[in-house]
Parts: C-alpha cells; sequence; structure tokens
C-alpha cells in the first residue's frame, strides 16, 4: 500500500480566508476551484481503493469469507483514516502546487490585449 507523505491534517481547520483568496481574489472563486481537485482526488482515491479490494476477492465468496476477508478490511480501514479530499486539496492549493486557470478570465484578458492593440494600431496609422 502506497502511503502519500504530505502534512495534510486528520481532522477539519480553521483557514484565512485572505490566504484563500490570494490567488484568484475572490473566495468563492477559490471554493469552486477546491471543490473540483477535491471531487478529483476523491475519485482516484475510489478507483485505487476498488483496485487494490479487487486483488484480494475470490469468484467464489461464501457468507464466511465475506466477513472474514482480513486483507480487504485493512485496506478500507487504511482508506477511512486518510485525510479527506478536500482537506488534501486545500493543502496543495495553500501550498502553490496547485494549478488553475479561468478561461472566462484568460478570454477577457485577451479581447482586452487585443482592443489595446487596435488602438494603437489606430493612432500610429494616424499619425
Amino acid at each position: 500500500m502506497t502511503i502519500k507523505k504530505k502534512h495534510t491534517p486528520d481532522t477539519t481547520v480553521t483557514r484565512n480566508i485572505y490566504d484563500l483568496s490570494q490567488g484568484t481574489e475572490n473566495i468563492y472563486e477559490t471554493v469552486a476551484m477546491l471543490s473540483k481537485r477535491a471531487n478529483q482526488i476523491s475519485i482516484e482515491e475510489k478507483k485505487e481503493l476498488h483496485k487494490k479490494i479487487d486483488e484480494f476477492s475470490s469468484n467464489i465468496d461464501t457468507m464466511e469469507e465475506m466477513f472474514e476477508n482480513r486483507e480487504q478490511i485493512e485496506i478500507v480501514r487504511h482508506f477511512e483514516l486518510m485525510p479527506k479530499p478536500t482537506l488534501e486539496a486545500t493543502e496543495e492549493y495553500l501550498d502553490g502546487d496547485m494549478y488553475y486557470r479561468n478561461p472566462a478570465k484568460d478570454d477577457a484578458n485577451m479581447r482586452k490585449l487585443e482592443a489595446e492593440e487596435n488602438e494603437a494600431l489606430a493612432k500610429k496609422e494616424m499619425n
């Protein structure tokens, strides 16, 4: 079993809103970004959990085997003790390990730059 060596806390931590909104200048945009990343982490962990549980499953399970499969129980316990995806996503964001791009802002910036270039060209043509 691979254990991720991160300094992610196991419980909920009170955060400073200013620290969270520094990268995007908008706390709501930050929360949306963190929720998307937490969802990605959750999906990855779920795939890994199912893959590890399937390694120890057998095609013919009796009732006793279903309740006594220690390997599967230990795997599930390990995943239950891991930090929650929201905490991992928040730590990634605060550590600067997360790449984020807002296409709407990028498009607005591109339009602004194009308008400025057009104005500069128009001024040159007039002179």
